[in-house]
């Protein structure tokens, strides 16, 4: 027993050090830290369930590691990481995935679930949720070239949803710079984390329908938008008109669609940011700009920079300790009598 708490309390200690010198803290609201090794004992191949079955899904589907990622990213920004985006509509659930940035849009539901059902069958009753697109995000990087990072981990699940948060505490892609840095600062999060998270771009695809403003009538004077490419322009309009075609899609970096890079940056560079959000970080701020035009000349960095931001954001406002639940079905919470 005495080597055993020896044990966890050099484990908890050595997280706090790294914390310490790192851009954010690993606690959860209920005042229990989050620790990489907090399965160590309790579902020792917890992690290694993850990474196999999202290796096969990212083998199988290339797009499916930016979906899984952008799971982790509306998960955190709602109410903390507490999976309440995973919860289905009930008789007391008003569910996230109704929610305009989610609606039609969100993916890789499915494979949460084959993961929680391996998971259960593992280790009944023992990882949440919250953790698993934690691993999945981390994991899914790695897998098309990104960096790792040690996941700290012991997040509950929610025994609630917010839909109306998820209506407006989401960064869009029409948003303003100005409301993107407001929604990231109401995480606790900064300007570094901004554009390096933004960065996520480098993989994935987008409908037409999140930029076609920007092709047709950017401010409202029909008239495109003059920091867009002009021939990239061109190229989108072929599939993406004026009207029809919302679900078109089209990859967030051009170049690499399917690898994580720095590229992304690039891109920005020369007017070819898909997203109003992903062009105005270097056209509307010296700040961010000065941090576009780093990663696009240093992949370490953003890297670097990527992997704590994730971590940041996966440390906003986690239930820990006795607060909310394990859920066995990562789409509801358990009976409780």
């Amino acid at each position: 027993m005495a080597s055993s708490i020896s044990s966890l309390l050099v484990a908890v200690l050595s997280v706090l050090v790294l914390a310490g010198t790192a851009r954010g803290h690993p606690w959860g609201g209920g005042g229990f830290p989050l620790i990489p090794q907090f399965y160590d004992h309790s579902c020792p191949h917890a992690k290694d369930i993850v990474r196999s079955i999202v290796a096969t899904a990212v083998a199988r589907e290339a797009r499916m590691a930016a979906s899984l990622l952008r799971l982790h990213f509306h998960d955190c920004f709602v109410q903390g990481c507490d999976g309440s985006l995973l919860l289905d509509n009930s008789t007391s659930i008003l569910s996230e995935k109704g929610s305009n940035p989610n609606n039609n849009s969100i993916r890789g539901l499915e494979l949460i679930d084959e993961i929680k059902v391996a998971l259960e069958h593992a280790c009944p009753g023992t990882v949440s949720c919250a953790d698993i697109l934690a691993l999945a995000a981390r994991d899914s990087v790695t897998l098309v070239g990104g960096p790792y990072w040690a996941v700290p981990l012991g997040r509950r699940d929610s025994l609630t949803a917010n839909l109306q948060a998820s209506n407006n505490d989401i960064p869009a892609p029409n948003n303003t710079l100005p409301t993107i840095i407001a929604k990231f600062r109401n995480q606790g999060l900064d300007l570094v984390d901004v554009v390096a998270l933004s960065g996520a771009h480098t993989i994935g695809l987008s409908r037409c329908t999140s930029f076609r403003q920007r092709l047709y009538n950017q401010s409202g004077n029909a008239a495109p938008d003059f920091t867009l490419d002009a021939a990239y322009a061109g190229y989108l309009r072929h599939d993406c008109p004026r009207s029809g075609g919302d679900n078109n899609l089209f990859p967030l970096d051009l170049a690499t669609p399917t690898k994580f890079d720095n590229l992304y940056f690039k891109n920005i560079l020369v007017g070819k940011g898909l997203l109003n959000s992903d062009q105005v970080l270097l056209t509307q701020s010296g700040e961010t700009a000065a941090l576009v035009k780093a990663y696009a000349a240093d992949v370490d960095l953003f890297f670097k920079h990527f992997a704590e931001s994730m971590v940041k954001m996966g440390n906003i406002k986690p239930l820990t300790g006795g607060q909310g639940e394990v859920r066995n079905n990562c789409r509801r919470i358990n009976n409780h009598y």
